[in-house]
């Protein structure tokens, strides 16, 4: 199972508090740049056909810590972000930390509408994060029960705190974004599912030369013409036994209806459910 699945990331040895980013084996070979900046933020950029796509991991430092750290944290995402060039897309996932709420008021074109709580200083550094950068919160652009919005649960505390940001004008691309309950990914985490579709042009494939025979001139003279050549065909004095016989008298119909009725060019076409 694990060899299904290319890991990158970035972290301690104790395995707690990094970031990674898994990818599927038949795309691992797309990944053509890895960036790691500072101990919370690691970055992949694919290239899917001629769509450049930038998946990042991040972890927003927590509530209570030194608001140096913070303030370095977000240096750190204005310096990935300014690496970016206008035509690549991005799809940023993680635990920002921050409690954004239901109030759209003042970031009417990033918010959805769709959150839970109230929102605090840490959810208006992200919503200002957004806004700098033209992005959109996915998980706040579809109608959700609670249970599908809330990501971490503590006790008696619930919460959203884990999001996933794509650039504003990529917004339709997503087709669904929810929580499903029933899966931690930690004892207080829950998995967080974000659906996209990306419109890549489908590859031309050449279409088959299928030489046929044209059976529907098998009328009038022509089924003289076609019966008299078969029958003084020299191959049916041949022995053997019954498939060699049979073989023979295969080739030797295809033969002579291609003499004598003629052929058309077609194309060999996918078969078609019924």
């Amino acid at each position: 199972m694990l060899d299904d699945f290319k890991l990158w990331y970035l972290g301690d040895q104790s395995g707690r508090g990094g970031v990674d980013i898994v990818v599927d084996k038949d795309l691992k070979n797309n990944v053509v740049d890895v960036k790691r900046v500072g101990d919370k933020i690691i970055s992949l950029k694919l290239v899917l056909d001629k769509e450049v796509v930038n998946i990042i991991s991040v972890y927003v430092p927590q509530a209570g810590l030194d608001e140096s750290y913070k303030l370095q944290f977000w240096e750190h995402m204005d310096e990935l972000m300014h690496n970016f060039r206008s035509v690549e897309k991005i799809i940023m996932g993680g635990d920002l930390n921050g409690h954004i709420g239901k109030d759209r008021r003042d970031y009417v074109e990033v918010h959805g509408g769709f959150g839970v709580g109230e929102r605090n200083e840490e959810g208006t550094s992200v919503l200002d994060f957004v806004v700098t950068y033209d992005l959109s919160i996915a998980n706040m652009l579809f109608t959700k029960r609670e249970e599908h919005l809330i990501t971490y649960k503590s006790g008696q505390h619930a919460s959203q705190i884990d999001f996933f940001l794509t650039k504003r004008h990529d917004k339709w691309m997503c087709k669904a974004c929810k929580v499903i309950p029933g899966e931690s990914l930690t004892s207080q985490h829950k998995l967080l599912i974000l659906d996209m579709c990306f419109n890549l042009p489908k590859k031309k494939t050449r279409n088959q030369v299928c030489l046929k025979v044209r059976w529907c001139r098998l009328k009038g003279e022509s089924v003289g013409c076609f019966r008299d050549k078969m029958v003084k065909h020299e191959k049916w004095d041949r022995e053997g036994d019954a498939n060699m016989m049979w073989n023979v008298m295969i080739k030797c119909i295809e033969k002579v209806a291609k003499e004598v009725l003629g052929v058309a060019k077609g194309t060999k076409l996918a078969p078609r459910e019924t």
